[in-house]
């Protein structure tokens, strides 16, 4: 009997590259980050989404002390007229371009944490992106990555929905890397469905496999039929919840028509198809903003702005607002100092922003001062890592020790649950 079994998965299932998840089939994925998981359920059902900022968003000009003695003195082509700024207070304001953020502060839905950086800042994108993803400051080949060591240790239940999903075009960020689990990447939920190929017959005769293996006994003591028993019934049930939920919002978005609105609403669509997954990874690039930053800001802002307005604004319509958390994060800061080119060099410190069901709105922490630098820059006063825990201990409420080291208080961040 336990072989017609076996003979019947190879021939059932050896089309399991009909199942596809990008370049990675669904079983195998699955295989993937089945390992080194254990046999409990996830803690809660909170979601964390995090945007990075690549190329080092000039904070000084996103969250903006305008009656700070010493912005307008160094800031003379970049200065943004007092005016326009949303005010938060009499001295510090978000970017004329981020009135949907503004809104957000308004509604008590978004926290600014100033001056975030580490000690002995780097100017390397490459080795600052490295410390922010890993949350290490130790040299050398880092396998590993905050997230991915978040990953490893949270409760799951094996065969379960991805842990978390890297949404975007760009190779896995080392944030998602992980020694027992996979994070896979993907760009359209045309990637995450069941794909059968073939006339309607075909797709007949396909699922009706796909059945007769979901409804396989559960009891057989075969590891290899219970481990595709439970690949087959995730990815079918995956693809049918997800066909359910993108079939009302057919050919209309609320969403603005910026690449990051484009994904955001494909996690958003993923969370209310009621998958367990957990963190969700994407970011928006062009921040390297060394000439001719005003225009360029500007726009990198608006879409920034605009696209978390419309997910806050999407999640809060299906009910989901109170479960799903956001963080954007930049690997430095920019100079204090204007160049010669209209533009800012390399800095340190810089603000980053908690999106959600936040414990108090507004600014988190004193803007670093603008007369003390260090070597020209802001100089930090809140380690990332210590947002990092807030979001890992209060948050997820998945320790965080593990991934950022211990030591890091977390900040206050979140209402009590």
């Amino acid at each position: 009997m336990r072989s017609h079994r076996r003979d019947f998965l190879k021939s059932s299932l050896a089309a399991s590259t009909l199942v596809s998840m990008g370049a990675t089939t669904v079983p195998a994925f699955l295989a993937r980050s089945a390992r080194g998981q254990g046999p409990s359920t996830k803690s809660n059902d909170r979601v964390l989404v995090v945007v990075q900022l690549i190329g080092g968003n000039d904070g000084l000009n996103t969250v903006v002390p305008h009656g700070i003695d010493g912005y307008a003195r160094h800031r003379r082509v970049l200065r943004l007229p007092s005016e326009r700024i949303h005010k938060i207070n009499k001295e510090v304001g978000l970017h004329p371009a981020m009135g949907g953020m503004a809104k957000l502060l308004e509604a008590g839905q978004l926290a600014i944490v100033q001056g975030v950086g580490y000690p002995n800042p780097d100017r390397s994108h490459f080795r600052s992106m490295e410390i922010w993803e890993s949350a290490r400051r130790e040299e050398g080949a880092l396998e590993t990555g905050w997230l991915g060591r978040t990953i490893d240790a949270m409760p799951r239940t094996v065969g379960h929905d991805a842990a978390a999903l890297h949404v975007g075009s760009r190779g896995l960020p080392l944030a998602l890397k992980a020694k027992h689990s996979e994070a896979p990447s993907l760009e359209s939920l045309e990637q995450y469905r069941l794909q059968l190929g073939g006339d309607a017959r075909d797709q007949r005769t396909m699922r009706e496999a796909l059945d007769q293996v979901a409804r396989l006994d559960r009891a057989a003591d075969d590891p290899l039929l219970g481990f595709m028993r439970r690949s087959t019934l995730t990815a079918y049930d995956s693809s049918k919840r997800l066909e359910q939920v993108t079939q009302p919002a057919a050919g209309k978005s609320n969403y603005p028509n910026y690449g990051l609105a484009r994904r955001l609403e494909l996690i958003a669509q993923i969370v209310k198809a009621g998958f367990g997954t957990q963190l969700f990874y994407t970011s928006l690039d062009g921040f390297d903003t060394h000439a001719n930053q005003l225009g360029t800001h500007t726009a990198l802002l608006t879409e920034l702005s605009d696209s978390i307005a419309a997910f806050h604004k999407d999640l809060t319509s299906s009910g989901q607002a109170d479960r799903v958390a956001l963080l954007t994060f930049s690997e430095f800061g920019r100079r204090v100092a204007e160049n010669a080119s209209g533009g800012t060099d390399h800095g340190a410190a810089a603000p980053l922003f908690v999106v959600g069901p936040v414990r108090s709105a507004g600014l988190i922490g004193p803007h670093p001062s603008l007369e003390d630098l260090g070597d020209g820059d802001l100089k930090h006063h809140t380690d990332f890592r210590r947002v990092y825990a807030s979001l890992l201990d209060t948050w997820l409420e998945c320790p965080s020790d593990q991934a950022v080291g211990p030591g890091f208080e977390p900040l206050p961040l979140f209402r009590s649950a």
